[in-house]
């Protein structure tokens, strides 16, 4: 759940349905996983993948983040349940983080609720590459 910043977001059509239906299958054992992402698809600006604009987190693209918190930079790419590994830096979109960064352009910020009542803003910092 966002606590004050959603900025707009953008996902690519083929991103957003098997992450609509990812979010259906979740909703079933996680709730509260599956609303998470339900809402944020809730609110994307649906593209197709040729027009998706070239700064733009979009799934198994790589990008370098910041914690706002304490100001650690990242890089990482949002990839789907099983294909996770926090040692390559590859975030499952079913994190809170992940569910996060999905759509932010570079130079956009969104505060996070990652835990009940702990907030974290994120700001993504510059895309190197999409898949």
């Amino acid at each position: 759940m966002t606590l004050h910043s959603t900025p707009p977001i953008t996902v690519t059509r083929p991103d957003y349905e098997r992450l609509t239906n990812l979010a259906d299958a979740v909703m079933l054992r996680a709730p509260a996983l599956g609303s998470r992402l339900a809402g944020e698809l809730e609110r994307a600006i649906i593209v197709e993948v040729d027009q998706v604009a070239p700064d733009v987190v979009t799934m198994h693209a790589r990008f370098v983040f910041r914690d706002e918190a304490n100001g650690a930079t990242r890089t990482a790419s949002l990839v789907y349940p099983g294909e996770e590994d926090i040692d390559a830096g590859r975030i499952s979109i079913l994190t809170p983080i992940g569910t996060a960064l999905l759509g932010l352009s570079a130079g956009q910020s969104i505060e996070w609720e990652v835990r009940p009542g702990a907030f974290r803003t994120l700001t993504v910092l510059n895309l190197l590459s999409q898949l």
